[in-house]
């Protein structure tokens, strides 16, 4: 039975409908974010980047990384609004959050001490709510939610 490794709680600037998680050693990527982002996928893929559309223009998303020892607990998906799976390869171990308009942010999800393969799962839940607040004047915080779990690939 797979174990849970670590959980990180980030709150993560999301504007133009869009973040990243980019291998933190990018000096190996052809592609950084967010070039060749593409709005119309939740969950898009370039070597050693994801790339996650939100259903909000501008807002602060509650964003909890886990990181496994082997494949998860099934999730109910009755709970999210989207939820897709991917795979991820990973130089250093470390993975940055990308914002559009900051680029670079300092949260870093450490996923082990060595590069490698790995699966991730995101989910998505407070999609719609985060829509309906989108011209809202005030500062839009922790209604849209990610569940980001990661385990090694093959597991």
């Amino acid at each position: 039975m797979a174990e849970l490794v670590r959980r990180q709680q980030l709150d993560v600037f999301v504007d133009d409908h869009a973040f990243g998680l980019q291998e933190s050693d990018d000096t190996y990527l052809d592609l950084l974010f967010p070039d060749g982002f593409d709005h119309r996928t939740f969950l898009g893929t370039h070597p050693g980047r994801l790339d996650i559309t939100s259903a909000g223009h501008t807002h602060t998303a509650a964003v909890t990384v886990e990181v496994w020892d082997g494949s998860p607990p099934a999730q109910d998906p009755a709970g999210w609004e989207e939820q897709a799976e991917a795979d991820f390869e990973s130089l250093s171990g470390r993975v940055a959050v990308w914002s559009m308009s900051l680029g670079r942010t300092d949260d870093l999800i450490t996923l082990a001490d060595s590069g490698g393969s790995w699966h991730v799962r995101v989910s998505s839940s407070g999609r719609a709510a985060v829509k309906a607040l989108e011209e809202s004047e005030e500062s839009i915080r922790g209604v849209e939610r990610y569940f980001v779990q990661f385990w090694p690939a093959g597991s």
